[in-house]
């Protein structure tokens, strides 16, 4: 490969031109001819016999030139982009622009990171407010401890309560017809929990076991399925069986079974302790996203349009990974919500920018700063994606190359810096006391300028406040 041009033609994006030489596209059309030659049909010789000539003859003397140029041409592409120093932020625009006894020439239109400007990056002045840890809040907590903690019994001696759980069979019908995915037998259902339309949980309130009743609702309007929504519907229900749930007594027994603290004090203390600790991370949390966003508007850069599409892209990409691990996938999340691909690169594309524009400040803080991670902190953050993901080291470091993760610390230690040299301040409190009446201006000094309006008050009295 041999870089022949390498010019920046508009905004950030680069062309690049770049040969091959004759003898290693004649090799890979060599290739190209041993891989395609079994599936040609050529008059006068078994298939798969054929000479390359011949089929050259027949079908023109660039048959095998799209496979060879794909062969070569990634390869190729790498080696111009290593030699130029450029930085790719999208997939290349490349066209061939001559094949002859020389070789071949590509060219590659490429987007490329952008001229970054950023200054008074330190001393950004932020706002950090940790909330109060309230009783509410701790004795939630608690309640929370407790249900995971409750024993269920059986409730088939009363009629069902709301917090019960009922196991029922269910048929619904609309205008005397079953409908699809409106049927259930031995169905647990929570009373109260919401899980079906509304209405239904709560007629089934009242019954006892072993009773059959209607049920008479109608689906919502904006009801998933459209042949349903907004119509009445009847469903004839079976009551089998009910429980209910026990919870356990708030006290130092309660304290001992559920932690390793002898008194519900005690527990109440570390529970309270936790809270304080998770309240800390979301207020520094929230210090951090008012330095990106500092940042950011600090930030003087003409992004590609590019760079924010590769981005949205790679969200995407991350929760059709999530919606795998749940068992779904992105065309059946479609069906479920209504929406689409691009509705959902929409969603993406605000988050997208910020990530960009984020990314982009903190790599040209680094650069100005000389940042650059130490062999211990590579190898650190080799060993905390392995523990993360439950893998060997080796097979981590064989997976990600040692320069992604060298850059990827760069960015976090220019944030780290950022962070250390921000100005965090207490947020103001807000006062509970009505405000003083205002002094009579000093001489010299300019009164404010008061609007006029009609009052039937009294001049002794106190004026209403506007």
């Amino acid at each position: 490969m041999k870089l022949i041009k390498n010019e920046k033609i508009e905004g950030s994006q680069v062309e690049l031109h770049f040969s091959v030489e004759q003898s290693v596209f004649e090799a890979a059309c060599e290739r190209a001819y041993r891989k395609e030659v079994g599936k040609i049909n050529i008059p006068g010789f078994r298939k798969g016999k054929a000479p390359r000539a011949m089929i050259e003859k027949m079908y023109g003397k660039g048959f095998f030139y799209d496979t060879a140029l794909n062969d070569i041409l990634p390869e190729a592409y790498e080696a111009a982009i290593k030699e130029s120093g450029i930085d790719p932020v999208a997939q290349p625009e490349i066209d061939v622009l001559s094949i002859d006894e020389n070789g071949v020439v590509f060219t590659a239109k490429v987007y490329v990171k952008p001229e970054v400007k950023i200054e008074g990056y330190f001393g950004i002045e932020v706002t950090k407010e940790v909330a109060p840890v309230t009783d509410e809040e701790l004795n939630k907590e608690l309640e929370l401890v407790r249900e995971r903690n409750s024993r269920e019994l059986d409730a088939n001696d009363r009629p069902a309560e709301l917090g019960d759980t009922a196991v029922i069979d269910f048929e619904g019908f609309v205008d005397g017809v079953a409908f699809e995915g409106g049927k259930g037998e031995d169905y647990a259902l929570k009373l109260g929990s919401g899980q079906f339309i509304p209405g239904f949980e709560e007629q089934i309130v009242g019954h006892s076991v072993d009773e059959e009743f209607d049920v008479n609702v109608t689906f919502p309007t904006e009801y998933h399925a459209e042949d349903l929504a907004g119509k009445a519907s009847v469903f004839k229900v079976k009551l089998h069986a009910l429980t209910k749930v026990e919870l356990p007594e708030l006290d130092d027994e309660f304290a001992k079974d559920v932690s390793e603290f002898d008194t519900l004090d005690e527990y109440k203390a570390d529970l309270k302790a936790k809270i304080e600790a998770r309240h800390e991370a979301t207020a520094q949390s929230a210090v951090d996203g008012q330095i990106m966003d500092a940042l950011i508007e600090k930030l003087e850069a003409e992004i590609p349009e590019a760079m924010f599409e590769s981005e949205a892209e790679n969200f995407v990409r991350d929760y059709d990974n999530q919606l795998r691990m749940q068992g779904l996938d992105l065309k059946t999340y479609f069906q479920y919500t209504g929406l689409t691909l691009e509705t959902l690169r929409a969603q993406f594309r605000p988050q997208a920018e910020k990530q960009v524009k984020a990314r982009l400040a903190l790599e040209k803080i680094a650069e100005l700063e000389n940042l650059t991670a130490s062999e211990d902190d590579i190898n650190a953050e080799y060993a905390r994606i392995a523990e993360a993901y439950g893998i060997d080291v080796e097979q981590v470091k064989a997976s990600i190359d040692s320069e992604f993760i060298a850059a990827d610390m760069r960015v976090k230690l220019a944030l780290d810096a950022v962070k250390e040299k921000a100005v965090v301040k207490a947020p103001k409190k807000k006062s509970t006391r009505k405000a003083a009446p205002k002094a009579a201006a000093a001489e010299g000094e300019e009164k404010p300028v008061k609007k006029t309006r009609k009052t039937t008050k009294k001049a002794t009295e106190e004026p209403t406040e506007a």
